[in-house]
């Protein structure tokens, strides 16, 4: 059976009513082709125009590598000259990559050239948008992302593979304890389904994000990406309406990550150990009961 990927919806354009309906309130994802190409980013954003606004910053930058298990989330491997870092990825391949880059404190400048799409729902997070860089091959492991926030996604100078699947599958992605992210022992690109037999059977969606694509994601949706050229996104978050999902937010980044981080240090290897066999017992429990119903 393997893992099933069905393709994403995708749209040129779309107005606010259709969105709602379709995509919003089911909380289902979507591509919009054309939503960027209103932006003047969508001709400006290409490396030369990056490296020359943003300059010599230094910036931490992420590897593909088990993270440390003494190590607080998101730690990065090393630091690099951001205009080093561009050469780097347009030159030749690399799993370094940058997250969660602030162009506000470090290039203010590209705030100009993007357009929040208020015209499709509220609750932007106007101030903190966010930019992710990465080498050819680099992957993003499977996560869904700690605020609960909607994102909507958009690709720069390359293209970019995404995999989604809804939040009910968290038991069977191997959802590690106390965290938003799944074990890193296997590859969901190339699961191995006797080592990990509750991702047989798991249903997703697949998309690949060329220039200008905007992808929309949903409330707690996991995503796992492959960068297939050095390249670059921009995210823009919106709250949810729901406050439950407001509350699980806020849970999120402070009760479960300051309690995680306590254990992390105080426990180490330990703590992991424990984390990733409760995630195997987890998962296959749930597979035996055959969830999600």
């Amino acid at each position: 059976m393997g893992i099933i990927l069905k393709p994403i919806d995708v749209v040129d354009d779309i107005t606010q009513e259709e969105f709602m309906e379709k995509y919003l309130k089911p909380r289902r994802p979507v591509v919009i082709k054309n939503m960027a190409r209103k932006w003047p980013a969508y001709q400006k954003w290409t490396m030369d125009y990056v490296k020359e606004v943003v300059g010599d910053v230094e910036v931490p930058l992420y590897d593909s590598k088990k993270a440390d298990p003494a190590a607080p989330i998101n730690t990065p491997t090393t630091k690099m000259k951001f205009g080093d870092y561009i050469d780097l990825i347009q030159r030749e391949p690399t799993d370094l990559r940058i997250f969660f880059f602030d162009p506000i404190k470090h290039a203010n400048k590209l705030m100009d050239d993007f357009i929040a799409p208020k015209e499709l729902m509220g609750g932007f997070l106007d101030k903190y948008p966010s930019m992710f860089f990465g080498g050819k091959s680099s992957v993003t492991f499977l996560h869904f992302d700690i605020d609960m926030a909607h994102i909507f996604h958009t690709h720069f100078n390359g293209r970019k593979h995404v995999k989604l699947f809804e939040y009910k599958w968290k038991e069977r992605l191997y959802r590690l304890p106390y965290a938003t992210y799944a074990l890193e022992d296997y590859d969901i690109d190339n699961p191995d389904f006797e080592k990990y037999p509750a991702l047989d059977g798991v249903e997703g969606i697949e998309c690949f994000l060329e220039h200008g694509d905007t992808l929309f994601m949903p409330t707690g949706w996991w995503h796992w990406m492959k960068y297939l050229d050095g390249s670059f996104s921009i995210s823009l978050r919106a709250w949810d309406k729901s406050w439950a999902v407001k509350a699980h937010s806020i849970w999120n980044l402070t009760v479960q990550r300051k309690f995680d981080d306590i254990m992390k240090s105080n426990f180490k290897n330990k703590y992991m150990d424990w984390k990733e066999k409760a995630a195997v017992k987890t998962a296959e429990m749930a597979l035996k009961r055959g969830l999600p119903k």
